[in-house]
């Protein structure tokens, strides 16, 4: 069901948690299936330097949240922001179909994080 890539996530997630200090959240959910997602960014000199993400969910909410941390980690917000839910899922080699609003859902987090930031530095 599941590919190598995403099995990796789901067993070895990378950015898991909440950074020592973050500038930003980002915090969403899916209320069909019940995931919920916070991701955290920090932000110097209009780059992500540290980046986190706390993930209620299933074994694809979090090889998503995972690999979109992986994505944009060391872009400026601006790159970051042109990461799609299909950048997440090529990255992680597919997604079975049922499981593709996750991938959307990580890319929500990471989207919402970014306008955090911007709505707080004005």
């Amino acid at each position: 069901m599941y590919t190598k890539e995403v099995m990796d996530h789901f067993t070895n997630p990378k950015n898991k948690g909440k950074p020592e200090s973050y500038d930003a959240v980002g915090e969403v959910g899916n209320i069909r299936c019940g995931d919920v997602m916070h991701l955290y960014i920090k932000v110097k000199e209009d780059r992500i330097v540290d980046i986190g993400f706390e993930t209620m969910g299933c074994a694809a909410a979090i090889a998503t949240s995972s690999m979109v941390t992986e994505l944009a980690r060391g872009k400026t917000l601006d790159e970051a922001e042109k990461i799609t839910f299909k950048d997440v899922v090529d990255s992680l080699g597919g997604l079975p179909m049922l499981k593709m609003h996750c991938s959307k859902l990580a890319i929500d987090g990471l989207q919402a994080a970014i306008r955090d930031y911007r709505d707080k530095m004005g």
